[in-house]
């Protein structure tokens, strides 16, 4: 217990003290109903871009599936562990989550991987490179654009990597037939940490907008 981190105990007293005490009434009936949320937000475990503070919302309002650059990989079902995958199925036959959001942000440090560190000969133990050639068909197609420099191709492939995540939330049966009823809709956006701005993917036009 000595060692438990000083920032996190006054955290939490803070929290005890104040929010808790202001949310308490949303907490009790949280416990003795479950939860309930309508929207799913797939995030990256960035500690600069959590969607939690982004969109100010209380406890219950959404559910959180948080890994490196907010990638959902293609349904494989193969008796491997996949957490994202258990998470998102949760999400969507046991919540029945009415929206699904996938949520980028500027300055990705697994973007940057993916983009210095191309698809290769990789090492068993090398989980951020296996993990971002996910990206492998996205990343090579931004490299190859010859007017762009570091910086834009950076953003390209953040926001080709949200698009990219979309597609695959469609490989999962549940999730296409519910967006086919019309259940389930499926949301792409983009946070830029310097500017607090947030671009969302206006599929119509296959471009990013602020809204």
């Amino acid at each position: 217990m000595t060692n438990f981190p000083s920032s996190l105990l006054a955290g939490y007293t803070a929290f005890r003290n104040d929010r808790f005490i202001q949310e308490n009434r949303r907490y009790k009936v949280l416990a003795e109903k479950g939860q309930a949320p309508e929207t799913l937000v797939i995030a990256c475990c960035d500690s600069r871009a959590a969607p939690e503070t982004i969109f100010n919302t209380r406890p219950g309002e959404i559910f959180v599936i948080r890994n490196v650059a907010n990638m959902i990989p293609p349904r494989k079902p193969d008796g491997e562990h996949h957490s994202t995958s258990a998470a998102l199925e949760f999400a969507v036959t046991a919540l029945k989550v009415k929206h699904i959001l996938v949520i980028g942000h500027g300055r990705c440090g697994g973007i940057a991987a993916a983009l210095t560190s191309p698809s290769g000969s990789r090492e068993p133990g090398d989980f951020i490179g296996n993990w971002m050639d996910l990206l492998t068909p996205s990343t090579q197609k931004v490299l190859a654009e010859p007017n762009l420099g570091p910086a834009e191709q950076q953003l390209a492939l953040e926001r080709a990597s949200i698009i990219r995540s979309i597609d695959n939330l469609r490989t999962f049966p549940d999730i296409k037939q519910r967006e086919a009823q019309g259940k389930l809709q499926l949301h792409g956006g983009w946070f830029d940490i310097s500017s607090g701005e947030l671009w969302v993917y206006d599929s119509d036009l296959g471009e990013f907008v602020q809204p």
